[in-house]
């Protein structure tokens, strides 16, 4: 089967760079939601307890209890409130306040502008009272940015909503604030901030145009395939479903073991072709289990950047990670 390398030195080498600007490892939560965007939930978790991190991000409960004995706090981005003392939940609606249990920990989210969830800056003073009323320990305000990697200035408006929630909230109460993700903490200053919830960031990209400066990041991830046989084509035959590629040439092939099963992405292949990192088309269509390079090598590294390798489908770093199948083994170098 295809296999994912992590390089720990990449992954430390960006939350280093990270950490110089927040000034402290306490201040920053890695986000590990849906498999640690493709890199591995556990694996990701263990690698960022070892660098000294103490909080972690995800999307539910039961991925939150695979990783609590690496972290002292996990925040909870779309799960049911529950009363735990290590997990604190995201309250996206006036509706999750109602079906939060009694006595968990919770951080209200305010929508300012993003337009996804969150409750109004209008309805803060009813979620507060439902807060109170519910019996809920309200540890945190927050908010999401939706255009931080975007040559725009709605970033600073967005800021402006969040500060205006944050002064309507946090005089009589003692709870951490917190906006920034991966594009904002690259584009502000973060000494300040009680935390930012780093995400593609710490797996070595920015989306940033490159108009902005940012740090220097590292990709963690590279995908590698195996080689499962290997066949002589003469000139004009052809190649897989519906022989889509003809050879020009007599040509060596081999079968590797990576495709759309393992969540490689197969609607390229009727466009233009993928080309590896090491520089070979892929021959044909994308086979469920399989695909073909005119390549004799044991082994082949299919992309060692998400970043170029996602534009290259039409698509971004985010999307062709997260896609790649849990189980895929993945290995630390």
């Amino acid at each position: 089967m295809a296999f994912i390398k992590i390089n720990k030195e990449n992954f430390f080498h960006n939350l280093s760079q990270f950490t110089k600007k927040t000034g402290s490892k306490n201040s920053i939560a890695i986000v590990l939601k849906d498999n640690a965007y493709g890199h591995g939930l556990e694996l990701m978790a263990k690698l960022s307890a070892e660098f000294g991190l103490t909080q972690a991000v995800v999307r539910t409960y039961s991925e939150a209890e695979k990783i609590k004995k690496y972290f002292k706090q996990i925040l909870i981005l779309g799960d049911k409130a529950l009363e735990d003392d290590s997990c604190s939940f995201a309250l996206n609606s006036l509706e999750d306040i109602k079906k939060a249990q009694i006595g968990s920990m919770v951080e209200l989210k305010v929508d300012t502008g993003m337009h996804r969830n969150g409750i109004s800056i209008d309805e803060i003073e009813e979620a507060l009272k439902l807060i109170e009323e519910k019996e809920l320990m309200l540890v945190g305000l927050m908010t999401h940015n939706r255009s931080a990697d975007e040559l725009s200035s709605e970033l600073f408006w967005q800021q402006k909503n969040f500060e205006k929630a944050v002064g309507s909230v946090t005089p009589n109460k003692n709870i951490r604030t917190h906006s920034f993700n991966s594009a904002t903490s690259l584009r502000l200053p973060c000494e300040n901030e009680d935390l930012i919830r780093l995400g593609i960031g710490a797996y070595g990209y920015s989306e940033l145009p490159t108009i902005y400066d940012t740090l220097k990041l590292k990709p963690v991830l590279s995908l590698w395939a195996k080689k499962v046989s290997t066949r002589e084509l003469k000139k004009g035959e052809r190649v897989g479903y519906g022989g889509q590629f003809t050879a020009p040439k007599n040509m060596t092939v081999s079968t590797y073991d990576l495709g759309y099963g393992d969540g490689w992405m197969r609607s390229n292949s009727f466009e233009q072709p993928f080309v590896t990192a090491e520089g070979l088309p892929l021959l044909g269509r994308v086979s469920m289990d399989y695909v073909i390079l005119e390549s004799t090598k044991d082994e082949v590294c299919i992309f060692n950047d998400a970043l170029s390798a996602g534009k290259a489908l039409g698509t971004i770093s985010y999307e062709l990670m997260t896609q790649l199948h849990a189980d895929i083994k993945r290995v630390v170098i």
